[in-house]
């Protein structure tokens, strides 16, 4: 049975978590503040660690520096969990070496998805070296995804792009590829009739322009920033190099980019065959999702954008929009669209 080390001074919140995991088949510990986890992991050596930040004592940065500098306790899997989610305060936490994060409040799903993914993370790799003891990782080499985040935070050529402005377009040499810092990029094609369909939407922390590292492609698609974007640009030939080294991080990467085709493919799915309702109120809930948008925050986007995704004209989306009001689902000020009622725009039909 593996064991978890919850470090978190709020009592309910760590109460819940711990009964939680303990449900799903796993030996928790706790601890109040950072002192004493740093005590507890030291005594026990668990599988795994999720540590909130902001604690009495020695706070969440304190307790990761401390443990990794010890050689029992530098290999655990460390997970933050914090209210906090400014990127320079997760970059800081990625850059002292932790695993993953967790924003406050977090889904059941999100955080048992989190605790599975790095615990079969670490059977791997210790599968692996003792299968392969002799094989040496150079200096250079990155850890974990998080860390090839940081590379490009910290090497790549920093561009900002204005609302509107192009990234780059469709049938340009595919030199690059960029992680995004900040703001919203579709991607989008011209079907024959020179219409527009965006392609896919990402957000900050998404990676940006993969094509084939083998040969130099054109982008088979367009990038233009849906508000004030800023980007860090690393040259695929670059990249290559990194991803050689890194066998771990080539993985991590794959499955971020499989993930990104399974929701293409629903999303073409949907707009294939939905109804125009369904099609106008997942893209709305999509929208929200992908601008971190809280129920009954405005979503600020084009109703040009919102027909493009979900592939109807836009004189129909204003039309669903408005039937969409009348029934009180939603609330239109301007270009603003307030989500009123999300459990009935989910269970459109």
């Amino acid at each position: 049975m593996n064991t978890i080390l919850i470090i978190e001074d709020d009592i309910a919140l760590r109460e819940n978590t711990a009964e939680l995991l303990e449900l799903s088949g796993y030996n928790v510990i706790t601890a109040p503040n950072g002192r004493i986890g740093i005590e507890k992991a030291e005594k026990t050596l668990p599988n795994i660690i999720i540590c909130d930040i902001m604690m009495p004592e020695v706070d969440g940065y304190g307790v990761l520096e401390k443990l990794s500098h010890k050689k029992e306790t530098q290999h655990i899997p460390f997970i933050f969990l914090s209210a906090k989610t400014e990127h320079k305060e997760i970059r800081k936490g990625m850059d002292l070496g932790a695993d993953d994060y967790l924003t406050k409040p977090y889904e059941e799903e999100e955080l048992m998805s989190a605790i599975e993914s790095r615990l079969a993370k670490a059977e791997l790799l210790s599968k692996a070296n003792h299968s392969q003891t002799d094989l040496t990782i150079a200096d250079d080499s990155l850890r974990n995804l998080n860390e090839l985040k940081n590379f490009f935070d910290d090497n790549g050529e920093m561009l900002k792009i204005e609302k509107g402005e192009i990234i780059y377009s469709e049938g340009q040499h595919s030199n690059n590829v960029y992680l995004i810092l900040k703001g919203i990029v579709k991607t989008h094609k011209m079907d024959e009739n020179g219409k527009e369909l965006i392609t896919t939407l990402y957000k900050p922390d998404d990676f940006l322009g993969f094509t084939s590292f083998e040969e130099n492609i054109p982008y088979q698609e367009s990038a233009t920033a849906v508000e004030d974007v800023e980007v860090a640009a690393i040259s695929k030939q670059d990249l290559k190099e990194i991803l050689g080294n890194s066998k771990d991080v080539t993985l991590e990467l794959v499955n971020v980019l499989t993930e990104n085709l399974s929701e293409i493919k629903q999303q073409l799915l949907q707009m294939a065959y939905s109804s125009v309702r369904k099609k106008t109120a997942q893209t709305i809930l999509q929208f929200a999702k992908i601008l971190n948008k809280k129920p009954n925050e405005s979503i600020k986007i084009s109703r040009y954008d919102l027909a493009n995704v979900a592939g109807i004209a836009t004189e129909s989306l204003i039309r669903t929009l408005s039937g969409f009001k009348k029934e009180g689902l939603i609330e239109i000020e301007g270009r603003n669209i307030r989500v009123l009622d999300i459990e009935s725009l989910q269970k459109m039909e």
